[in-house]
């Protein structure tokens, strides 16, 4: 890889590691605020509803953009991230202090919605969403959460592809759906071109180009087929590096916060003795699960580093859930009580 991949490598691994801690400084906040929505954080059901609205939501998606209500997704999506945001910002602020902030993060992605305004306002909504879920899906819900999304995420991209179709009709909208990993400081979001992204599927033997394009975790590069006929193309080498300077790469909002969850629920409900750490509610569990989860997220760029998009709940969800297990041995907790089976019993 060249220098700038691995500062790009590197600003992604912060991003992640932000959600997580961000999540795990608002877990004691949201706890106190009674933010909990479900009566019972251990009911393993949780879990299944949350995937069934997750599919849903996909459906409403495919069918916004296939009937041009691309405006109708946004404006939800900008809405949910003011939402979000608002749970953010009142851990630490009044509730009617914090609309300010929230409504401000909810107006630049109206008015100017560059990588770096996306990514600010994405770090928010994940760290909002993974605390939330993380209070309201036990330790066994969680596993289950993250193990049947895995297996949807992989189903979605390899096999339906109806994720791939998804992330081409979300790319112009300039929504914090996806992190925005941008490889020079001189990219521009704003600037860029995927007109030819609806194209790159219709033919089979361009298997390869679309992985390139689209995907949970694709890169955009001014020598794939969404770029080569853009506006923004210049002439030059695609290999030369002062060529390359507007490409960047862009991971699901879901893959950085769905592995958070689990972080998360493993902070609130493991029995593991809690680590003293100024601000953030955290322990063993815990930790490992991060560190799995930023593992997982090494090798799944480094293959995409090579071309080609990747399911990256596969990878990610089960670094979190590896770490997450050895953290809990580690801590002394049995595997039958790490997995949430003694509350079963």
């Amino acid at each position: 890889m060249s220098p700038r991949e691995y500062r790009g490598v590197a600003f992604a691994v912060a991003l992640f590691v932000v959600v997580q801690v961000g999540a795990l400084a608002l877990v004691p906040e949201f706890v106190e605020s009674g933010y909990q929505p479900v009566e019972d954080p251990q009911d393993p059901t949780n879990s299944l509803l949350y995937v069934a609205a997750i599919v849903a939501m996909t459906a409403l998606m495919l069918a916004a953009f296939r009937y041009d209500l691309d405006w109708a997704i946004r404006l939800l999506i900008v809405g949910v991230s003011g939402w979000l945001s608002w749970y953010v910002f009142s851990a630490v602020l009044s509730p009617v202090a914090a609309a300010i902030p929230a409504v401000a993060v909810a107006v630049g992605l109206l008015v100017h919605p560059e990588w770096y305004v996306i990514d600010t306002a994405g770090v928010l909504m994940g760290a909002g969403a993974a605390g939330l879920f993380g209070i309201s899906f036990g330790v066994l819900p969680a596993l289950i959460l993250l193990v049947v999304l895995a297996v949807y995420d992989a189903i979605s991209v390899y096999g339906t592809e109806h994720m791939l179709s998804l992330a081409e009709g979300v790319m112009d909208l300039n929504v914090p759906v996806v992190l925005v990993i941008p490889l020079s400081l001189s990219y521009s979001l704003l600037d860029d071109d995927f007109s030819g992204a609806a194209d790159v599927h219709e033919d089979d033997g361009d298997a390869e180009r679309e992985g390139e394009d689209h995907g949970d975790v694709a890169r955009d590069d001014d020598s794939n087929a969404a770029r080569e006929d853009g506006p923004d193309r210049e002439d030059g080498d695609a290999s030369d590096p002062e060529d390359a300077s507007r490409d960047a790469f862009f991971i699901g909002l879901g893959d950085a916060v769905i592995p958070a969850v689990l972080v998360a629920s493993a902070a609130t409900f493991s029995p593991a003795p809690t680590l003293t750490v100024p601000l953030i509610e955290l322990n063993l569990p815990a930790l490992l699960a991060m560190g799995g989860t930023v593992a997982g997220l090494l090798v799944l760029m480094s293959w995409v580093m090579k071309g080609r998009a990747h399911a990256g709940l596969p990878l990610l969800n089960g670094g979190a859930i590896g770490g997450y297990l050895l953290g809990s041995v580690l801590a002394g907790v049995s595997l039958a009580e790490a997995v949430g089976l003694t509350s079963l019993i």
